[in-house]
């Protein structure tokens, strides 16, 4: 029987310079799709598959993430005595128990390798999950749940993976594929952020891991690589062989929200879905293409 993934590391130290000024005194997890920031979106999808402690590996001024699912006694004492029901079941659902979430720095932003190395000591000798807040899946079931799903019956290591633009594999990890059978891939091999020309193909990790503690001990020691930075991919690449390893093409669409553009889609898909303002949102979007398609001055 598999060990079971208990244990999540959310990466978030970076700085989001791409969102520049509205990042400035805000983390980029902070920023909302929708009624939710980022963050909450994958702490979310993580409780959904069962996680249990949340690691935030973070930086200065991000402390405002561990607040969010805090409880707030100034709030909930206003909500309570201006009755508002729906507001507290909101806040109910969002916070997390005594011991569930910790914290640890990382230093200086040194890649994500190094971000997930910072958090060894919290992981321990345990199969760990990996979210990146940037990725924003879509799917009826939880990306991660599918995931844990599947390793509960292959174990070993799994990434979540989809096709990409081969213009666009210098962007990811990719692998080199084996054996495929439903929705799994045997990796073969992973390459961070080859040129297309040089892609093995273009199956390509997105921001969803289940990782053997053995990462830690390749981490230790794992040489800057791409961008000068300490790459989980690489260190990745070292534990094919060792045990099973499989890409999975997740169900669901990904939202790129590290980008402005994706960010944007992202807020449009959920804001389609949410159950009180979807209406408004698809009349907005029907609005806006009328007055581009007349040719609206104001545009």
């Amino acid at each position: 029987m598999q060990q079971r993934v208990r244990k999540a590391i959310f990466p978030v130290g970076g700085l989001g310079v791409r969102f520049l000024p509205a990042t400035k005194a805000m983390p980029k997890e902070m920023l909302p799709v929708v009624d939710k920031p980022l963050i909450q979106y994958v702490v979310e999808e993580a409780r959904a598959a069962g996680i249990e402690q949340f690691i935030f590996v973070s930086s200065h001024g991000k402390s405002v993430l561990e607040d969010h699912f805090d409880f707030s006694p100034e709030l909930h004492e206003t909500l309570v005595r201006r009755g508002k029901t729906r507001e507290l079941e909101l806040l109910d659902e969002l916070y997390l128990e005594a011991g569930q979430i910790a914290a640890v720095r990382q230093p200086e932003p040194l890649g994500l390798g190094h971000a997930v190395w910072c958090a060894r000591h919290l992981v321990g000798d345990e199969p760990v999950a990996v979210l990146l807040p940037d990725d924003l899946v879509r799917a009826r079931t939880p990306c991660l749940k599918q995931m844990v799903e599947v390793y509960n019956e292959v174990g070993g290591n799994i990434v979540a993976v989809m096709d990409v633009p081969r213009e666009h594999t210098d962007r990811y990890g990719v692998l080199k594929c084996g054996r495929e059978k439903d929705r799994l891939v045997e990796v073969q091999a992973l390459v961070e952020k080859p040129k297309p020309a040089a892609a093995p193909s273009t199956l390509s990790i997105i921001g969803r891991y289940i990782l053997q503690p053995q990462v830690f001990e390749l981490l230790e020691n794992q040489e800057p690589g791409a961008g000068n930075e300490v790459q989980l991919t690489d260190a990745l690449a070292g534990m094919i062989g060792h045990g099973p390893f499989h890409g999975y093409r997740f169900e669901g669409t990904r939202y790129d929200c590290g980008d402005k553009a994706g960010f944007v889609a992202a807020t449009i898909a959920f804001g389609l879905d949410h159950e009180k303002i979807g209406t408004a949102v698809r009349q907005i979007l029907l609005d806006q293409v009328q007055q581009l398609e007349s040719g609206d001055p104001a545009r």
